[in-house]
């Protein structure tokens, strides 16, 4: 029987690399769900298709707002699901300071609705069903510690509060209606078509322009907040990856190669780019509650399965670079002399 994947964030940057990955390395058909808001765009997936027109045939796209539950149009135009892959969710951390609300209904009450879906419709369809989380559900990691997939929770702002919410209602699914459902935990994603008002895309974009760049660093403005960088088609080769390796009801996280520091990755893009990097330390913590200095995650139960990212982070970055600049409708506009 053929396969029939269910994206929910689909023309989001993280889904469709995983979209992308999906169509490249099996012959599944593709279901894209989304509502379009500020993060999603079909431009993404347009591009996509620019690129591999005959996959054309194997996607189909349908809106939705996942706030409401799924009416019968909406199920009939998904068809014979097999795999439930949910990463659409509200990520933007300072929008869930200002909107907790917001995100409850998009991550809380959002993920009860897909659940739902899959637990009435999908009865004897379902092969897996896999929630995309965040290290953040975590909470900030202390030097030296890296937190592996069964770390308590620790949310340090409502968006990874309702992340892990949304966590804990997939594993009663899993328990109470045995549904084959697992969750993943990935650090911060970086990668093609990424929006332009995220670090990486920022920075190549400053660089660039011969701009001044903030890196986000503790009180003192001596150290910078530092993350296990990955790129999107990592990301979503792990994921395609687990689909034919994983158990059900257990959690993965997909971790980056290296850790590295803002300021340091900053150079990094500074000097692949040949261009000299304008850079000024800011406490971000104290202005902004809510951001952590630092984040980390253990990769050791993924690389036992047999995955580990393909390429090292600098290799990925001079790859990311070269491809935003040649596209560079998805950098910052360019400032006119």
């Amino acid at each position: 029987k053929m396969k029939r994947v269910l994206v929910t964030g689909g023309a989001g940057f993280v889904g469709h690399h995983v979209i992308e990955a999906i169509l490249r390395q099996t012959d599944a058909e593709v279901v894209s769900l989304d509502r379009l808001d500020t993060s999603g765009t079909l431009f993404r997936l347009q591009h996509v298709l620019q690129e591999n027109p005959e996959w054309s045939s194997r996607l189909t796209v349908v809106w939705h707002d996942l706030k409401a539950s799924l009416n019968d149009f909406a199920v009939k135009a998904l068809g014979d699901v097999t795999h439930v892959l949910h990463l659409a969710a509200g990520s933007h951390v300072d929008r869930s300071i200002d909107c907790p609300m917001e995100f409850v209904m998009d991550n809380v009450v959002g993920t009860c609705n897909i659940l739902e879906y899959a637990r009435i419709h999908l009865k004897d369809s379902l092969e897996l069903f896999l929630y995309f989380s965040t290290d953040e559900v975590f909470g900030p990691a202390p030097e030296g510690v890296f937190y592996d997939e069964d770390a308590r929770y620790r949310s340090g702002n409502p968006y990874a509060a309702t992340k892990a919410g949304a966590e804990e209602l997939c594993m009663s699914y899993e328990n109470t209606y045995n549904m084959p459902i697992i969750i993943t935990h990935t650090m911060n994603i970086f990668g093609n078509r990424q929006h332009a008002e995220k670090f990486i895309p920022l920075v190549i974009s400053n660089v660039r322009d011969g701009k001044e760049i903030f890196i986000h660093s503790n009180k003192e403005c001596t150290q910078a907040g530092s993350r296990h960088y990955i790129d999107a088609k990592d990301v979503a080769d792990a994921v395609v990856f687990l689909f034919n390796n994983h158990k059900v009801g257990e959690k993965y996280n997909i971790v980056g190669r290296e850790e590295t520091d803002n300021l340091e990755l900053a150079m990094i893009i500074a000097d692949l780019m040949g261009k000299p990097l304008n850079y000024k330390m800011i406490d971000f913590h104290s202005s902004r509650p809510g951001h952590d200095l630092r984040y980390a995650l253990c990769g050791e139960k993924m690389k036992n399965l047999g995955w580990v990212p393909r390429k090292d982070l600098r290799e990925r970055l001079k790859g990311v670079i070269e491809w935003s600049l040649k596209n560079d409708i998805w950098l910052g506009k360019k400032d006119e002399d």
